[in-house]
């Protein structure tokens, strides 16, 4: 996965971490473009010879329907309340786990991570609001006043009405943000198939 440079984005960056009260937000957004580099060649070359037969892959429920029903068991596939899971392709799972490899090396490694530790959320709008509402918790006018040109800059970047939404939510043992003291965490991938492009938004409130 290459790093596509944008200066709105880091821009958006320097805002996304600051300090609140006794907490601080670490945020960033970053866009890749899903061109292999040689590393990722031969880790899919790896990834695909593992699961030859399997292309289809069952992912976890939705963070966002999580989120909304906080008792919902994520590791239930069939849902106790009636909610199928998606799956997903191979060639889109290596791209996610390619695109957290590349965001988060050289400190963390996942090329093991399971389809099971992925969603695919249903509402773009859902997740618009989940994230504007756990930034501005803790930031309030701070946030208030970057919500609108955050949102326009992704959507130039990506267009979001043509992008799948996957959220990566794994267990504690492999969390990069299973740290003491965290008070939440979240990963979307917003994946535009016809442009061949993710833009990865990551960030995590800690006391």
């Amino acid at each position: 996965m290459k790093l596509l440079e944008s200066s709105r984005f880091e821009a958006l960056n320097n805002a996304l971490s600051f300090q609140t009260g006794d907490s601080t937000v670490f945020g960033r957004i970053e866009s890749y473009s899903c061109k292999m580099v040689a590393a990722d060649k031969a880790l899919y070359k790896r990834f695909t010879a593992e699961i030859p037969s399997m292309n289809l892959q069952a992912l976890s429920p939705p963070q966002t329907l999580i989120d909304l029903s906080p008792n919902f068991n994520r590791n239930n596939s069939s849902g106790d309340e009636g909610i199928m899971c998606d799956t997903i392709s191979r060639k889109t799972l290596f791209y996610l786990i390619a695109t957290l490899n590349s965001a988060f090396e050289p400190d963390y490694d996942f090329s093991d991570a399971k389809s099971s530790e992925f969603s695919k959320e249903p509402s773009l709008q859902w997740v618009i609001n989940s994230i504007n509402s756990n930034l501005s918790a803790l930031a309030g006018d701070q946030y208030n006043v970057l919500r609108t040109p955050l949102w326009a800059a992704v959507d130039d970047e990506i267009n979001l009405n043509e992008c799948d939404i996957y959220s990566y939510n794994p267990d504690l043992s492999s969390d990069p943000f299973g740290e003491p003291g965290c008070l939440w965490s979240f990963n979307y991938f917003f994946y535009n198939k016809k442009l061949k492009r993710i833009v990865f938004f990551t960030s995590r409130a800690v006391k």
